[in-house]
């Protein structure tokens, strides 16, 4: 008996080396999840793993990680604290084993995207960090299979351990997203101070900010108040008839609605968004979860930023107030931009009324004529030749000095 011990407490030494090297050598949330999976596996010889984690904030369990792949379904199954088996064992925070039929048990919880679902035996683990959930390993073997209390025990010390671990991945995965919000607040401010057109602007701000958010599309819309409609201005990731669609009224559609609340509205899937005016592009251009922010300049809203991710997506306060301090930096841009065409026109029209004036003088000593008709034979004469006023009367200008100068 005491050789046998000797030799369990060897195997849990290597198995823990063996976890703690191949976590340890990366801190990329996902390649730790595909560690556990693996070693976890392996050790208890089980034919599938799936690896749910916790999200605290709304209280329910993600499915992130699968020994076997399952790229469409990760991150979008979903279970509630006590919902199936996996909801119970992580409310309990107790390990769970069924060796034949676990698919009958009364609260098994069966997705049919799920092929393991369909698995005789079921092994259930809460992992835990610092005596906190922070998510849950299942274990599957297709065939009935008994799991030996020892392994058990192994697995749920094991659990603690690689909680810390996931902990840790999870920190770095959301300082790393972080940096790289901060990063693009900077590259957007000092977009502000050049002296870019403000079209280059605006396509620097929606392609820097579908890179940050993995966006499948990332558009703004500025507000046409005499038409009460939302243009696209700029655009990325967008197929033609994305960008083609029809201008969105404010009073029939979400981003509309954030026109008229001046705040953030995050919708989980568009396409079973009953207000959302166009779900068939949605769903022929893959965008499914929706951030739109409004643009706000002194509590004016001159616009929205809409961002799409690929799959569901709960953007977290700190994503939306990222996004919203991006969507003010965007209505300082455009007002900029304008106050600036503003200044360009004004120099523009002073410049052609001096000329204007110069060339009627010209024309009102040269066939002694009065101010009025003088201006008349200009307008007239941009009329006839469809040029500006600006163009004819450099031309009056240009032929009496010309004039001039051959007369000396």
């Amino acid at each position: 008996m005491e050789q046998k011990n000797i030799h369990n407490d060897k195997e849990e030494l290597r198995i823990l080396h063996q976890i703690s090297q191949k976590i340890s050598s990366s801190l990329e949330l996902s390649e730790v999840l595909d560690h556990i999976s693996e070693v976890a596996s392996a050790f208890i010889g089980a034919d599938a793993c799936l690896i749910y984690l916790y999200d605290r904030k709304n209280q329910e369990l993600i499915l992130r990680a699968s020994k076997n792949p399952h790229k469409n379904v990760l991150g979008r199954i979903k279970l509630k604290l006590g919902e199936g088996i996996t909801g119970f064992v992580a409310k309990q925070k107790k390990p769970l084993a069924i060796e034949k039929e676990a698919y009958k048990e009364l609260n098994f919880r069966a997705f049919t995207s799920l092929p393991e679902d369909t698995y005789e035996a079921f092994l259930s683990i809460p992992i835990l960090s610092r005596g906190q959930l922070a998510g849950v390993i299942n274990l599957h073997h297709k065939k009935a299979h008994k799991y030996p209390e020892r392994q058990v025990k192994l697995l749920f010390t094991l659990a603690g351990y690689l909680g810390t671990a996931i902990e840790n991945a999870i920190t770095y995965e959301e300082m790393e997203k972080k940096a790289e919000q901060l990063d693009l607040l900077s590259k957007i401010s000092k977009s502000l101070v050049s002296e870019s057109y403000l079209k280059e602007i605006l396509k620097l701000i929606v392609s820097l900010t579908a890179h940050v958010m993995d966006s499948k599309i990332c558009t703004i819309m500025l507000l046409d108040e005499k038409s009460n409609e939302l243009k696209i201005a700029s655009s990325e990731g967008s197929a033609e008839a994305y960008i083609k669609k029809p201008n969105v009224r404010i009073d029939r559609s979400i981003s509309g609605r954030v026109v008229k609340e001046k705040k953030p509205v995050a919708v989980l899937d568009v396409a079973a968004e009953p207000t959302y005016m166009f779900p068939d592009i949605a769903k022929k251009e893959g965008a499914v979860s929706l951030l739109s922010v409004p643009m706000l300049l002194k509590e004016k809203v001159i616009g929205v930023i809409n961002i799409y991710t690929k799959k569901e997506h709960l953007f977290t306060t700190e994503e939306i107030e990222v996004f919203q301090a991006i969507a003010n930096q965007a209505a300082s841009a455009i007002e900029k931009a304008n106050l600036k065409e503003e200044v360009t026109a004004a120099k523009e029209a002073l410049a052609t009324r001096k000329l204007v004036e110069k060339a009627k003088g010209l024309l009102m000593k040269e066939l002694k004529t009065g101010e009025e008709e003088a201006h008349r034979l200009i307008h007239k004469k941009s009329m006839d030749l469809r040029k500006s006023m600006k163009e004819v009367a450099e031309a009056v200008i240009l032929s009496f000095e010309m004039k001039n100068a051959s007369s000396r």
